[in-house]
């Protein structure tokens, strides 16, 4: 089920717990063992066959501007960061983690439910990097504190690596580049807090070795190419489906929706040089 795409492994278990999912008209237990050839229904829908388990896994790297929310709908109107990624064909996209809406930067998708699980999971150690505005003093033994380790209240917290941006000793606010190991909730904003920091502007840059192609500007996504995929592949200890491929025709659409996308935002920044 993680595998084609149509949710991530933790989901996957719960649906299965609940007995959402059948296999072959039985309901299924966790444990259970499929071959490609059967027949997995979801509340008694079919998701599973032969070519979405062989479906390639495919990343989207997604420059998400302040304002936008991690979840698919919202009741309230607000946009979320599914409503600009492209079409897919079978499955859907999985968000790997969360940015709240105050917090801009890379976020990364894709349709491989398997991958996802392994991208979050602490086990393969997957440094977050934000760089962070910060309003208030910091000085070595905070920086100090911060690295050891300090008590939040959902347990033990601290950066494995803080480094200063190009900052004038004069001005309010200061930059840092700072480095997680865990995706925990607003954790990053957590900490500077937790020493009388305030935070006026959080950004990711990066997720494991990955960074925001410069290319790649708010609130725009491009697609990782198949050797940086193979590349993540084998950093995380998986196998690589070589046999698997994108159908032409959906390639095509994916080159035309990126094309798309960054003509409707050239005109813009045409106009703004001109007027200058």
């Amino acid at each position: 089920m993680a595998r084609s795409g149509v949710c991530s492994r933790r989901e996957a278990e719960r649906w299965i717990e609940s007995g959402r999912v059948s296999v072959n008209g039985s309901v299924a237990t966790l444990g259970d063992r499929v071959s490609v050839d059967a027949l997995i229904r979801v509340d008694g829908k079919p998701i599973a066959s032969k070519r979405s388990a062989r479906q390639i896994a495919r990343i989207i790297l997604y420059n998400k501007p302040v304002g936008e929310i991690c979840t698919r709908s919202d009741p309230e109107g607000r946009t979320t960061v599914f409503e600009k990624l492209p079409a897919i064909e079978s499955g859907r996209w999985i968000a790997v983690g969360r940015l709240d809406i105050n917090t801009s930067g890379l976020m990364l998708f894709t349709n491989n439910g398997e991958l996802a699980n392994k991208l979050m999971h602490p086990s393969s150690e997957m440094d977050r990097e934000y760089a962070v505005r910060l309003l208030g003093k910091v000085d070595e033994d905070m920086l100090k504190r911060l690295r050891e380790g300090v008590m939040l209240e959902d347990g033990m917290a601290a950066f494995s690596d803080i480094q200063p941006g190009r900052n004038r000793e004069d001005a309010a606010n200061q930059w840092y580049y700072c480095v997680v190991k865990e995706g925990r909730n607003r954790e990053v904003r957590r900490l500077w807090e937790s020493q009388g920091i305030k935070v006026s502007r959080l950004k990711r840059v990066r997720y494991g070795s990955v960074f925001i192609p410069p290319k790649v500007r708010e609130g725009m996504w491009a697609e990782m190419t198949t050797a940086d995929v193979k590349g993540l592949y084998k950093r995380l200890g998986m196998h690589y489906d070589e046999g698997a491929g994108l159908e032409p025709k959906e390639q095509i659409k994916l080159d035309r929706a990126y094309k798309k996308q960054r003509s409707a935002k050239a005109p813009g920044r045409s106009a703004v040089r001109r007027k200058r």
